[in-house]
């Protein structure tokens, strides 16, 4: 029977968390107002800022980081408007159908599976289709590993003044995405990945430039919980005390609290260079064995791998033989890749060398039970 109580997880997402930060949330509840909390909270928020590069305001919302995705469309746009979706993957793909839920109209750019937006795709575009409201965007395709090119798609929306939205679900916090530095006005994260928390908290940025597109708009923006408006209210009336609309997740904020303490004590680059080496590890390793990556080294996150089956391979048989026999998980193909690749996340736990080792040694075992030749370790370049 596969089971996930004790797999080691090497998926994108939640992540595994550190015995400290599940102890904090096991402190006693705390509420979501008064002073104890709101120096937690704001302490959150500023140690957030310089994750996120910014000085913008930044909101925890609690939920998935869809929710905010959810927020960032409906707050920025209202019904009717024109929204440029990049697309190049199943991420891609979710944005435009969020986007089409609330009645935008959706313009679109396209890129092969495995391959980034190209920002000259969103400038022709921006240019044949004015009107446009919003670019929105997905920075790491998890579903291939891409990484799309936001500094440059960021630079094309703001030479023709539209605001940019990114999802930055599942990269903030493990690679620079230096939000006020590129321009970026609608940022959106989550803490249970590369943030190595429990889920329940979506971090989002917004910019001026966001804010003063919603009050053009007149008429107030989608909902009331996914409105940033109302965020923004409940933190500029009743900060002082209450700073959000509804109960948030104490606990959690605070075992987030503990870890961001942790990486800014570390320092963000550390953290980084960490998920890098665990990449270069874990592909160097998958080489030996004569995997191939989906996505070429040039554009591939290094939070993620994409990897292809064998010829012949029944890539879930060996999802199913390394949680059963390794207590490793890691992650299938999404849609058309189903079947066709598996996926290892670099992020939390996944980024040790325990892991990673534990990972490899787990393949070789299966290659060498299927029948394959493996060649030796010292064969690595």
């Amino acid at each position: 029977m596969v089971t996930t109580e004790r797999a080691k997880l090497m998926i994108p997402g939640p992540v595994d968390v550190d015995d400290d930060i599940l102890a904090a949330m096991a402190e006693p509840v705390r509420p979501h107002y008064g002073d104890e909390w709101l120096a937690i909270y704001n302490e959150a928020v500023e140690h957030l800022q310089q994750i996120f590069g910014t000085r913008n305001d930044l909101f925890l919302m609690a939920g998935p980081g869809t929710a905010a995705l959810d927020a960032a469309l409906g707050s920025l746009l209202r019904t009717g408007d024109k929204v440029l979706v990049a697309r190049n993957g199943f991420f891609g793909d979710r944005f435009a159908t969020m986007a089409r839920a609330y009645g935008l109209d959706v313009r679109q750019v396209t890129a092969p599976l495995g391959q980034p937006v190209q920002p000259g795709a969103i400038r022709r575009a921006l240019s044949a289709g004015p009107g446009v409201q919003a670019v929105a965007v997905v920075h790491l395709e998890t579903s291939t590993a891409v990484l799309n090119p936001i500094h440059d798609i960021a630079a094309a929306a703001r030479d023709f003044e539209v605001p940019i939205i990114v999802d930055a679900v599942s990269s903030l916090g493990g690679m620079p995405l230096p939000v006020d530095e590129w321009g970026i006005d609608i940022c959106v994260t989550v803490i249970n990945k590369c943030l190595a928390c429990p889920a329940g908290v979506a971090p989002i940025s917004v910019s001026q430039r966001a804010w003063e597109q919603i009050e053009r708009k007149g008429q107030r923006a989608h909902g009331w919980y996914l409105n940033l408006e109302t965020w923004k209210d409940f933190a500029d009336t009743w900060g002082s005390w209450h700073p959000s609309p509804t109960t948030l997740p104490t606990n959690v904020i605070y075992a987030l609290l503990v870890r961001l303490r942790r990486i800014m004590e570390e320092g963000l680059e550390t953290q980084f260079q960490r998920h890098l080496h665990a990449a270069r590890s874990v592909r160097a390793g998958l080489h030996r064995f004569g995997f191939e990556m989906f996505t070429p080294e040039a554009y591939a996150s290094s939070l993620l791998t994409a990897v292809r089956g064998l010829p012949g391979m029944d890539v879930e048989d060996l999802r199913r033989y390394l949680i059963e026999e390794w207590q490793i998980m890691v992650s299938g193909g999404l849609r058309e890749l189903r079947g066709r690749v598996f996926r290892v996340a670099h992020v939390g736990k996944a980024a040790s060398q325990e892991y990673v080792d534990q990972f490899l040694a787990g393949v070789e075992a299966y290659l060498r039970l299927k029948g394959h030749d493996v060649p030796p370790a010292q064969a690595e370049g």
